[in-house]
């Protein structure tokens, strides 16, 4: 799973990685079963405390998202709550509507935002292809 930590959004951590898992599961793109990260080894990747990775998991934990098995990690909890096509859409026209008013806000045209955007989706589409697993901030670029 690639994750994308903003330390500049004034959003803590542990709820940037909370929303990415829940939103992942919800959606189907990480299965009922499947194993989250461990907690030492995504907090070196992450380059974070390994008690903002388990205060992450406690939070999903208590939401019902993932479940813990005491030696063997967490994975993610059959939930039966797929987001449908249109919710998945709802959330993204969300977002790039954030996007899109923070680019106006700052002036920059239509045209250098979805160059922009071309290059972010080109940058994180070579990030997944790496290696399954990848795990990457959002400051390298």
């Amino acid at each position: 799973m690639l994750f994308r930590i903003d330390f500049k959004s004034g959003k803590a951590v542990y709820l940037q990685l909370v929303d990415q898992i829940r939103y992942a599961a919800a959606c189907g793109a990480l299965r009922p079963g499947e194993p989250l990260p461990s907690i030492r080894p995504l907090a070196e990747q992450l380059r974070l405390n390994r008690n903002t990775i388990a205060k992450a998991y406690t939070e999903l934990e208590s939401q019902g998202v993932i479940e813990t098995i005491a030696g063997k990690g967490c994975f993610v909890k059959d939930n039966h709550s797929p987001f449908t096509k249109q919710a998945r859409h709802k959330l993204l026209v969300e977002k790039i509507d954030d996007a899109w008013v923070t680019a106006h806000q700052l002036q920059v045209d239509a045209e250098t935002f979805l160059e922009l955007a071309r290059e972010r989706l080109a940058f994180f589409e070579r990030q997944a292809a790496k290696e399954p697993g990848d795990i990457k901030n959002q400051g390298e670029r």
